[in-house]
């Protein structure tokens, strides 16, 4: 696989006089789910806006499956990026949640019944049958962030944005989301998704960019990213509590290893090595 995503030598400066992203040089494969973190004011959402033409480099060029954003409308470049808000509202205008689903691919130039059938598929992914007649606007926020997510699965994109997606969400609302990135990455289309959320990094992702000052400091697996603490510190990040505690035991005894990514897993090698000292 190749890249499906390529940022050469981008600049953005907001119409304020802010610059957003400095000389920003990236390559996205196709497959792996990739996150983008830093802290407020780090240029990562401004990065992912340039990913499907909501935002246009000052400098620079950002090309999507060999498409140069600067030459295509948002709308355009729709069925080969979607965008899941932050806040879903931005996102959801229909009558119904079925109707939600279906209107991004009828916009894209299917038909009704091909428009029924992604919704239905997306429907059975994210468990939205107890709500598909209800409206969009009526629904508690952490079902509004499944159906903003839902609605651009339903059109199919080569690379899918996620804004913040486990904000507002409880435990289960958060098992559901990851259990339908395994599933759209699956059928082969490109997760990127911008977080505060170390653990979701952590436990969902394969490669992580870290950002600072509208640049990319460091790129890797999550577990390189957070245990290399200059990174960590310049970013203004804080690891996840498992990785600190798999660090802290790697120091004090070195069979230990590497830091887990899971609970699980840490609580794996913890009983291994105990079973080595017995």
């Amino acid at each position: 696989m190749g890249s499906i995503v390529t940022v050469e030598n981008v600049w953005y400066t907001y119409p304020n006089g802010v610059t957003a992203l400095k000389n920003v040089n990236l390559s996205i494969e196709e497959g792996p789910v990739l996150a983008i973190i830093g802290q407020n004011g780090s240029g990562k959402t401004t990065l992912a806006k340039m990913l499907n033409g909501l935002l246009k480099p000052t400098k620079g060029k950002v090309t999507v499956a060999g498409i140069d954003t600067a030459n295509k409308k948002t709308y355009e470049l729709a069925k080969y990026v979607g965008y899941a808000f932050q806040n879903p509202i931005r996102q959801l205008y229909e009558d119904t949640v079925e109707k939600e689903l279906m209107a991004g691919p009828i916009n894209l130039g299917f038909d009704e019944a091909e428009a029924r059938r992604r919704a239905e598929m997306a429907i059975k992914l994210f468990k939205l049958e107890g709500i598909r007649t209800l409206r969009p606007s009526s629904i508690p926020f952490p079902l509004k962030k499944l159906v903003g997510v839902a609605s651009i699965f339903t059109m199919e994109p080569k690379v899918m944005v996620l804004d913040e997606p486990t904000t507002g969400q409880d435990h289960l609302g958060i098992s559901m989301i990851q259990n339908a990135i395994k599933t759209i990455k699956d059928m082969g289309i490109t997760l990127v998704i911008i977080t505060h959320d170390m653990r979701f990094v952590l436990e969902s992702v394969d490669n992580v960019v870290v950002m600072a000052n509208g640049e990319i400091i460091r790129e890797g697996t999550p577990l390189e990213i957070f245990v290399d603490k200059k990174t960590m510190e310049v970013a203004s990040l804080s690891p996840p509590q498992i990785v600190q505690i798999g660090v802290r035991l790697q120091e004090l005894y070195p069979a230990h290893g590497g830091p887990s990514r899971t609970v699980d897993e840490e609580v794996i090698t913890i009983k291994r090595m105990v079973k080595k000292t017995n």
